[in-house]
């Protein structure tokens, strides 16, 4: 920079009205008082030392400055939709098919935008005094900019038909993020919309939040009939294969984040089983969508299917696989209406097809070893010996032998897991600021935050962790060719199963009922789960699969007691009758 060289320039700053001025080192003139550059170049007279090259003058007068500080403007829906993108781009790198980012999830949230009145309406919403930009497509990050036209609305089973007029036809296009226009943002937030949305409140309409785009994407990979169930979608959430924490990080430089913005896209908890599964039926309901597409025998959500991947997993007998398709199929959770998601209907509900399987096996493995912390123990003292005294033919399942492998490489597991939630980083690496003026001072935080855990970790020695592992369905693996851990996939259920001719019915001729104490109505609602009420290795069973699926331990005993409600419905009458006659007689 070369002050003597700018003293040429007489012109008054923009900004501070100054006459004092520098040049940068791509010569371009720069305020020493308030640092403002101008897009005003000094000229170049020598032409020899720059060969082969043409030169011009620039001189196009001063501009007003863009305040690229302020970035962008743009809504929240904007921001929705760009987070909907990048887990829909990381569901595709899972494998999943490309058409659920185009086709489905794409016009669900069309449909979104039509039912909110943000878009693909004759009379949008007014944000911030001003409707909702509809823009070209002019947006290189996302198929939704280059190709809003994926499906036509006559054919769409989202979009509802007859809802646009011809003086509408700019507002099919998906929202786009645009430049900052001549208005300013808000000073309360970065986006447009930021402190409206947050105190917005009206009856009948879902808010967006981090949580509902789960729940999209739940809707999407239902519609698709995916291999990924709920549960399997909150795990690669939970180890950061789809983003979800801090998921602004991926939002363009120009996106500014601030003030309102925290509480609408920061996450400061896991999202839950429960929580997302409400969710998802609220989203489908909202959009009013039609019947989804029939759960049959050949899709992976089907309970045969899906019991035969958890028997695997929890290194279990695979004989074990026709007794759960025969309860299925006495309690008819698997046909198709049972199945099948149907939004219209008047109690709009969808099966949770993870939970349901697993409560299937729990309910085979009670049938079996009754699971009273008594018969289980003398069915494996027989197998025991059975297996000492024939090495040569098929062992029988012992179930004490499994339950001590399961345990110690379950206690593992767990432990790993409860390690890495505590070592689990909230903070983002681009920080989150309340206003413009606090960024320097978050920036500054964010810095010495990331210095003092390099310090740290070299004191301590601390190796630096390593990178995500990749992701896969099953979380506990299990082969022949393992000599330190049995595999007891296929192993004999002869020792508890009737001898010749009657292979489904169990020697153990008892049951007991998870709980006999219904909601008067037809309701999902259980009596309480406390473990000190039952046996220790019906807990065990419980929290083993419980992990698996990380949800609560009372949500898999609820669903085992409904499916017994199924398989023994006599049972549950008899009882019925006999509390009511109790009653009678108090009267």
């Amino acid at each position: 920079m070369d002050l003597e060289e700018a003293k040429e320039f007489k012109e008054r700053c923009t900004q501070c009205e100054a006459v004092s001025w520098g040049l940068t080192d791509e010569g371009k003139y720069y305020c020493t008082s308030c640092h403002n550059v101008t897009e005003r170049s000094k000229e170049v007279i020598n032409t020899d030392v720059i060969p082969n090259t043409q030169i011009k003058t620039l001189n196009r007068g001063l501009k007003r400055k863009n305040n690229s500080e302020k970035g962008w403007d743009w809504y929240v829906c904007e921001g929705f939709q760009y987070i909907l993108y990048q887990q829909a781009e990381a569901l595709k790198n899972l494998g999943v098919g490309p058409e659920l980012k185009n086709d489905v999830l794409h016009n669900l949230w069309k449909r979104y935008l039509q039912k909110s009145k943000q878009a693909y309406c004759k009379n949008p919403v007014y944000t911030t005094g001003k409707k909702p930009t509809v823009l070209e497509d002019n947006l290189s990050h996302s198929d939704w900019a280059s190709e809003p036209e994926l499906l036509s609305d006559v054919n769409s089973p989202f979009l509802e038909s007859g809802m646009e007029s011809q003086s509408d036809v700019h507002t099919r296009k998906s929202f786009r993020i645009s430049k900052a226009s001549q208005s300013e943002t808000s000073v309360c937030s970065g986006s447009l919309d930021g402190v409206e949305y947050s105190q917005r409140k009206e009856k009948g309409i879902v808010k967006m939040t981090m949580p509902q785009t789960l729940a999209f994407c739940y809707l999407s990979l239902l519609w698709q009939r995916e291999a990924i169930t709920l549960s399997d979608l909150l795990r690669f959430v939970e180890e950061d294969h789809i983003p979800y924490k801090n998921a602004f990080q991926h939002f363009p430089e120009q996106m500014k984040l601030y003030g309102r913005d925290r509480g609408i896209f920061g996450t400061e908890s896991r999202p839950s089983y429960d929580d997302i599964y409400k969710k998802t039926i609220e989203v489908a309901t909202f959009l009013d969508l039609p019947r989804f597409p029939y759960i049959t025998e050949d899709c992976y959500l089907h309970p045969n299917i899906l019991c035969m991947k958890y028997l695997m997993e929890v290194n279990l007998p695979d004989e074990m696989h026709s007794l759960t398709c025969h309860v299925v199929k006495m309690t008819g959770m698997g046909e198709v209406d049972f199945l099948t998601f149907d939004p219209i209907a008047k109690m709009a509900k969808t099966v949770k097809y993870d939970v349901q399987a697993v409560a299937i096996i729990v309910v085979v493995l009670k049938l079996l070893f009754l699971l009273d912390d008594n018969l289980e123990w003398s069915l494996s003292n027989l197998a025991e010996k059975h297996n000492e005294k024939n090495k040569k033919d098929k062992p029988w399942f012992d179930f004490r032998k499994w339950y001590q492998i399961m345990k110690k490489a379950f206690d593992e597991k767990k432990q790993n897991w409860e390690e890495a939630r505590a070592k689990y980083l909230w903070k983002s690496e681009k920080p989150l600021y309340y206003s413009y003026v606090d960024k320097p001072v978050a920036y500054k935080k964010r810095e010495m935050v990331v210095n003092l855990q390099k310090q740290f970790s070299t004191l301590v020695g601390s190796t630096p962790t390593a990178g995500k592992k990749s992701p896969s369905s099953f979380q506990f693996n299990w082969t022949e060719e393992d000599t330190e851990r049995t595999c007891f996939h296929g192993h004999s259920l002869q020792g508890v199963l009737k001898e010749k001719g009657q292979p489904l019915l169990t020697k153990n001729s008892l049951y007991w009922l998870s709980t006999q104490k219904f909601c008067r109505c037809y309701c999902t609602h259980v009596t309480t789960y406390e473990e000190s009420n039952y046996s220790l290795s019906y807990q065990f069973i419980l929290n083993l699969f419980s992990f698996l699926l990380r949800i609560k331990t009372s949500l898999l005993h609820e669903e085992v007691s409904l499916v017994e409600k199924e398989l023994f419905k006599k049972k549950y009458s008899v009882t019925k009758k006999k509390s009511k006659s109790k009653k009678v007689r108090r009267y």
